[in-house]
């Protein structure tokens, strides 16, 4: 073997040699000798093409001239019998090529500030060696807190959104301004639900398309270096009813048929401009009947699936196979938005890594040709350095050994630690797919506590981190590592604590414990303290801060009550919605209140009046309290009336009732209690307390297929 490979050694007897054949190379050249400086004991110099010397080995880089037999993106690495040759077809793929011999050569760069540096004596390589790398995506951009960074992202070879896109994303309110149209032109704007709405635009209106058209060309002469524009409905299910546009979409499919119409009148305007939309929502699959201009790009968005899960391995699958397979025969750009993450939670764990091996595969025999793969954006969340590591790796090369990769990340990322780490990333997946857990973008580590974040595994978790810990007490670097996995534990403990309440796991189970409270309320600042320091600036997306989280968790603290009905039985007249069932009919007396979050201790009603039957026994009370949640961007409402009824003579006799006045438009989460007085509540051994929900979505929120829903938490019974 030693016969068939290159030893190049770099001393004062026998120097390695840089050669820069031309300027283009000159700043890859000076990137590979910084490297190789830091690895050898001896320095590496650099020499131009006239002057070579031709008895010592080389590493030659230079720019590929024949660029028509080299795709935009691939590079060349080769060798003959004496010489490493690095060939790139711009100074941006021969930085590729720099990177990928540095990590042939068993260099790292797991983060943007955490390398490996190996101590080399010489570079051992194979001979008569040639390989152009390609990859499987011409587009890939990962949305991930290192990616910021230029340098990791050409050492990983990711393009970057940010710069190549001169309009990014949903798009359409800022192509045509409702503030600046609405009113004096209504038409401009969606008919939908039989009233115009300044969430989308009409897509067979002239005008719009007239001054789309004068906006891009403002924006595009403002981005000369852009490669991309993004015109795309806005982040709403609403889109144009019109007579026309409902004749295309009848004609083409769906909505997207009359979207897709209204992009190629503008398209055909900008024929050297990449036009980019998103598939999304009422957009989501391919249109039907017509053909879509050679300069649009579709993003294609599966925002709806099971993450715990390969797709081709989950059974509820097959439509979305369907679906992405339509959209390969019916454009010739697609492009993928993936999601990766859980965007509710940011810190709670999200056992998805094994499915990725598998799913961008699937993409690249459909045809995919570029993507965006959505992650923490700039903030560090769960295991974010090996998620985008890993994502990476696949996303250049779909062939890639996953699992050897993960192997060689834990082993220089965490040292002494990486058995304990491995072995807990195994653990969430196994007890993940044991358990057969839904994953969604949108859960959370509550819905979760009876499968993979039960109580029992959460302790073996515990347990590996501790022992991660242990090993890693003397290495600062990676015991700060570390202590960024346990905050992921104890963020699910918080979050499931507030649901237990009283009960065991409950932060009121010791509620006759001082200290026991202060200690939890300490570890909740220490954890916003830690949260902090790793720049963790949002627990969610468009979430809290840590501050604010430790805020929340004081004011929860208070959410604690002593009532008369506490514990008292309760029975559903009408069965709340399936997914927020929460703790039964427990919950509404278990003595603890709902705060903001819908999962916990609140129970829902969608598009139902909900009926509740409370067993008193006569018991001697006057007030009655109700708490219900108001939190309009997810089509809960507060009631408009809730009626208390007392069961005697074998009928329900109405005893008080209170309406609520109009409802007003609102984005803020906030509870209201409702209080009802009677001195006639002890009479009855049983009440019943029907709840009177919107008959119909106010306008402002008023979507297809979309219901009122009423939450109810607390029924609280005092003697006032």
């Amino acid at each position: 073997m030693a016969q068939n490979s290159l030893h190049l050694t770099n001393s004062k007897e026998q120097e390695l040699i840089i050669v820069s054949l031309s300027n283009d190379t000159k700043k890859a050249s000076i990137l590979l000798e910084t490297y190789l400086d830091k690895a050898f004991d001896y320095p590496f110099k650099i020499q131009d093409s006239n002057i070579i010397d031709t008895n010592n080995s080389k590493i030659i880089l230079q720019i590929n001239g024949d660029k028509k037999n080299i795709d935009s993106d691939s590079f060349i690495i080769k060798s003959d019998e004496k010489n490493i040759y690095l060939i790139g077809n711009n100074e941006k793929t021969l930085r590729y090529a720099v990177y990928t011999l540095l990590e042939t050569l068993g260099f790292r760069k797991y983060t943007a500030r955490d390398n490996f540096i190996p101590k080399l004596k010489e570079i051992t390589f194979p001979k008569n060696f040639n390989k152009t790398y390609k990859p499987s995506f011409e587009y890939r951009a990962l949305f991930y807190p290192d990616c910021y960074d230029e340098e990791f992202r050409d050492w990983h070879k990711l393009d970057w959104h940010i710069n190549d896109f001169g309009l990014w994303g949903h798009s359409f309110y800022k192509l045509v301004s409702a503030k600046e149209y609405f009113k004096s032109n209504p038409a401009f704007f969606a008919l939908y639900e039989s009233k115009r709405n300044s969430e989308s635009l009409c897509m067979t209106n002239d005008t719009v398309v007239k001054i789309v058209s004068k906006k891009m060309k403002e924006i595009i002469s403002q981005n000369p270096n852009a490669q991309f524009f993004s015109i795309s409905q806005n982040d709403d299910v609403v889109y144009c009813e019109c007579s026309k546009c409902k004749a295309q979409n009848e004609k083409h499919g769906g909505p997207q048929g009359s979207l897709y119409y209204f992009l190629n009148r503008i398209a055909v305007q900008f024929p050297k401009t990449k036009i980019t939309t998103l598939a999304y929502l009422h957009t989501y699959r391919a249109p039907e009947n017509i053909k879509i201009e050679p300069n649009i790009y579709t993003l294609f968005c599966p925002i709806e699936m099971n993450r715990g899960k390969a797709i081709e391995d989950a059974a509820d699958n097959k439509g979305f196979l369907n679906i992405i397979h339509k959209w390969s025969t019916t454009t010739k750009n697609l492009y993928l938005w993936d999601y990766t993450v859980e965007f509710t939670n940011y810190l709670s764990p999200f056992p998805n890594l094994h499915t990725f091996s598998k799913n961008y595969k699937l993409y690249e025999q459909n045809k995919v040709k570029g993507l965006f793969v959505q992650g923490y954006a700039d903030l560090p969340g769960d295991l974010y350095e090996l998620r985008q590591y890993l994502l990476a790796k696949i996303i250049w090369d779909t062939n890639t050994d996953i699992d050897a990769v993960m192997d060689d990340f834990l082993t220089g990322f965490y040292g002494n630690a990486s058995p304990f780490i491995k072995k807990y990333i195994e653990l969430l997946i196994q007890n993940q797919q044991k358990s057969n857990r839904y994953l969604d973008i949108y859960t959370n580590p509550i819905e979760s506590r009876n499968t993979f974040l039960s109580p029992e595994a959460m302790d073996q978790y515990d347990q590996l981190i501790s022992q991660a810990e242990m090993v890693s007490k003397n290495e600062p670097a990676i015991a700060k590592r570390i202590l960024k996995l346990r905050l992921a534990l104890e963020y699910v403990y918080f979050e499931q604590s507030k649901f237990y309440g009283k009960d065991k796991h409950g932060m009121f189970a010791d509620k006759n414990k001082e200290d026991e409270g202060k200690q939890l309320r300490n570890r909740v600042l220490n954890f916003s303290k830690s949260c902090n320091e790793f720049g963790i600036y949002e627990l969610s997306e468009g979430g809290l801060s840590p501050d604010d989280y430790y805020q929340e968790w004081l004011a929860i603290e208070k959410n604690a009550c002593n009532h008369l009905g506490e514990k008292h039985e309760v029975r559903f007249l009408t069965a709340p919605a399936e997914e927020y069932t929460g703790k039964g009919t427990y919950a509404l007396t278990d003595g603890v209140r709902g705060y903001k979050n819908p999962a916990i201790n609140w129970i829902g009603w969608y598009g139902k009046n909900p009926e509740i039957e409370l067993s008193v026994k006569k018991l001697n009370f006057n007030t009655l309290k109700i708490n219900t949640l108001n939190n309009q961007r997810h089509w809960i409402f507060i009631p408009k009336k809730i009626n208390i009824y007392g069961f005697k003579n074998n009928r329900w006799k109405l005893i008080t009732q209170l309406e609520k006045k109009d409802l007003i438009e609102s984005s803020a989460v906030n509870i209201e209690t409702w209080e009802l007085k009677s001195n006639s509540f002890k009479n009855y051994d049983l009440l019943k307390i029907e709840v009177e929900n919107l008959k119909e979505l106010p306008v402002w929120r008023n979507r297809k297929n979309k219901k009122a829903m009423v939450m109810i938490d607390e029924i609280e019974l005092y003697n006032q």
